[in-house]
């Protein structure tokens, strides 16, 4: 999906960011690129240690690029931005706060003119969003891994940011829990607007959610390859197993194989995936 810097929500331009330690500079990112419009899913994938997590901070403003610049809403990010939304594969929910208040947390840290009422009832009407209503006088030991996951969504969506990070949200959890998950994030688009990136290491993760997926190449990584997804927004879990979705995770597969630094020769051999309906 290419954008103009007009309708560029996030843009990432040639950012370069090392990592300070006692041996000297550790190079994290060299020239990395990548712009996110408006409204989109946008999913960044690439080997362990690339520098994932690091492109989340910078855009949070948690970090600062050594060169280049990171801009949200056509502004470089110079300090922590209010009108950005984070979730974790850690949850990191307070146990001595009920989930409600759980959620309710960045509505008494952020600036607002909420009332009480008005922060819960927010509150309220995320866990429904996600199906947890019931649950919201629940403490986190009371609730499985995956609920406390749609609890920590809940909770980086209470304030209505513009921007929306998952740093592999839902990395931790079973299989079927995870596309349970999957589900639940599209039901979010429909009915929250926010722009995303979604870092993860689950190539089916990206076709499935995202509208672009960006494969970062190994360390000190460049935007090493940008595969746009062709599904529309109402997808249901039978669009990862059409012909169209098999030769995109093979495309992935091979980019992230590229990345880490797989022999050509290895790669030439590998074994042709085989024609749709043999």
């Amino acid at each position: 999906m290419s954008s103009t810097p007009s309708d560029a929500l996030i843009r990432i331009s040639n950012v370069k960011h090392a990592y300070r330690t006692d041996a000297g500079p550790l190079p994290v990112l060299d020239g990395f690129n990548v712009e996110v419009p408006q409204g989109a899913f946008t999913a960044v994938v690439g080997p362990s240690g690339c520098g994932k997590s690091t492109l989340t901070r910078l855009i949070a403003g948690l970090l600062f690029p050594d060169e280049g610049d990171v801009i949200l809403h056509g502004e470089k990010v110079t300090s922590p931005r209010n009108t950005v939304g984070m979730a974790f594969q850690n949850p990191v929910l307070l146990e001595w706060r009920t989930i409600l208040d759980n959620v309710c947390l960045p509505l008494e840290i952020v600036p607002n003119d909420l009332s009480r009422k008005q922060k819960h009832d927010r509150g309220y009407e995320l866990l429904a969003m996600v199906g947890l209503q019931g649950f919201e006088d629940k403490k986190p030991s009371e609730l499985s891994g995956g609920m406390r996951q749609r609890a920590s969504l809940c909770r980086a969506l209470a304030h209505r940011p513009d921007v929306l990070i998952l740093d592999e949200p839902f990395g931790a959890l079973d299989a079927f829990t995870r596309e349970d998950l999957w589900q639940i994030m599209h039901e979010l688009r429909h009915n929250e607007a926010f722009t995303c990136l979604l870092i993860t290491h689950d190539l089916r993760e990206s076709v499935f959610l995202a509208d672009q997926v960006v494969v970062m190449s190994g360390r000190p990584a460049k935007t090493q390859y940008v595969l746009d997804v062709p599904f529309g927004r109402d997808r249901v879990l039978d669009d990862l197993y059409t012909p169209e979705a098999t030769q995109m995770l093979l495309d992935l597969r091979h980019q992230i194989q590229v990345a880490q630094g797989r022999p050509l020769e290895e790669l030439e051999h590998e074994p042709e995936a085989p024609e749709s309906g043999s």
